[in-house]
Formats: structure tokens, C-alpha cells, sequence
């Protein structure tokens, strides 16, 4: 986690999420991708390039809200959004019928089961900050996704959404519990497709954030409102640094 007035390292791209084709962009080469993402966020490494900061009322942040099943995204993304009137988008409700299906069999989703979703979830996030007559042609300050975003590729591709477009700021949030009580709070749930089952795949597949600069770590096995409280203070001390 970054403390007060640190400037963040530029983000770096894996391989496999900076060869995705964004479908609303067309293909991108993996270098240009990753060169253009730091830029766009921080200027360019030339040094014959002048950064230029947007003033902080003109820049709109994504707070992607990360981790597997049963770890309390939804709850926590709505919170954020109580708290800072910004739209909150669910990342299930992105999935494909066929995903959806996959899981509530028990059938782990693959690399390829996850790009479109992805892909998706970033463009509707990318249109929830646009002029529209949803927010009366007034964009909100900022958006905030329940994504497990599992894997460092899967947060690249989020990452994405911030491409080209200085004033645009994502940050992960990731919400770190136990398989135990991942398990107990899975089995718990009423008539969702995500079955308990699923959980130990998805640990398999988790890769935390361990020092990506855009990423900070919530240990979520206090109280909900204790949780929702230290998260609430993490996202004010980050907007902080903006202004």
C-alpha cells in the first residue's frame, strides 16, 4: 500500500492479458499496450514528454472491489457506492449463460471462459463514467466493480479500462479471508450458482496482488461493519492523494 504523497511505480502488463483483443478497440500488439497503459496514467517515460496532471475534480476512479467467492465484494462495492453516490456494477451478472451453467455444475471456468466476461465487465465500466441519459449527461465521479479478478492477467485486463485516458484512475481492492470461512459464507447463500465447491478451485487459481501499486489488501474476517469501515477509510486516503 502506497502511503500519503508516494508517487505509484508505472503498472506493468502480462503477456497474456496485453495479447487480448479488445473488442471494442480492435487488436493491440502486447508492448504498445503496456507502454500506453503506464503513459496514459502517468505520462511518458520520454524525457522530452511533459506530464500533465488533470485537476482532481476532472478525474473519475473505477475501484474494482477483487477476490473469490463468498469473500463479500458484492456488500462491500455496495457500501462504496452509499458512500460515494457512484454506480456499482456486478460482476456476475456480466457472466455468460454458458459460465453461469459451468459453475453451478461445479465445472471451473478457464482462461478463455474469462476474457469476454472481462472484457465486458471493463466496458460497461468504461461507460458507466460516459455522458448518458443514465446519469442525465452528467458523469459520476467514479465506479466501483465487484470482480474476483483472480488472477494478475485477469487485473491487467481491468487495467485496460484506464488506457489512453489520463484522467480515468482504477484501484483493486482486494478482500482476503480464509478458505474456511470462504467455505462456511458459500454454503450460506440462497439460490446462487455459485456452488462451495467452486471455492477451492478458485484459491488454486488466486494470485493476490502482492506488490501491484494499484492494489490494496482488506483482512475481512472482522464484523461487516468494521470491514466496510478500515475500507472506507483506505478509499478516502486514496482520493486524498489526488487532490
Amino acid at each position: 500500500m502506497l502511503s500519503a504523497g508516494e508517487r505509484p511505480q508505472q503498472p506493468t502488463m502480462t503477456n497474456a492479458a496485453a495479447a487480448v483483443v479488445d473488442s471494442t478497440r480492435g487488436p493491440v500488439s502486447k508492448s504498445p499496450l503496456t507502454n500506453s497503459v503506464a503513459n496514459s496514467m502517468w505520462g511518458s517515460t520520454s524525457s522530452n514528454t511533459t506530464t500533465t496532471t488533470p485537476p482532481a475534480d476532472q478525474i473519475q476512479h473505477i475501484w474494482v472491489v477483487t477476490g473469490p467467492a463468498g469473500c463479500g465484494k458484492s456488500t462491500v462495492g455496495k457500501g462504496i457506492q452509499q458512500a460515494l453516490s457512484i454506480p456499482f456494477l456486478e460482476g456476475d451478472d456480466f457472466h455468460t449463460p454458458n459460465n453461469k451453467e459451468k459453475m453451478s455444475n461445479g465445472i471451473p471456468l478457464t482462461d478463455a471462459d474469462r476474457w469476454d466476461w472481462l472484457i465486458s465487465l471493463r466496458q460497461a465500466a468504461i461507460e458507466a463514467l460516459s455522458p448518458s441519459e443514465t446519469n442525465n449527461f452528467h458523469p459520476p465521479s467514479g465506479v466501483v466493480v465487484a470482480c474476483s479478478a483472480l488472477k494478475q492477467k485477469y487485473r491487467d485486463v481491468m487495467r485496460v479500462a484506464a488506457y489512453g485516458s489520463p484522467s480515468v484512475q482504477i484501484h483493486f481492492i482486494y478482500l482476503k479471508l480464509d478458505e474456511t470461512m470462504l467455505l462456511q459464507r458459500v454454503m450460506n447463500r440462497q439460490a446462487h450458482y455459485m456452488k462451495s465447491s467452486m471455492v477451492q478451485s478458485q484459491l488454486q487459481d488466486l494470485e493476490e496482488p502482492k506488490g501491484e501499486w494499484d492494489a490494496l489488501t482488506v483482512d475481512v474476517r472482522a464484523s461487516q461493519a468494521e470491514v466496510q469501515t478500515e475500507v472506507l477509510e483506505l478509499v478516502r486516503d486514496t482520493l486524498a492523494r489526488y487532490r
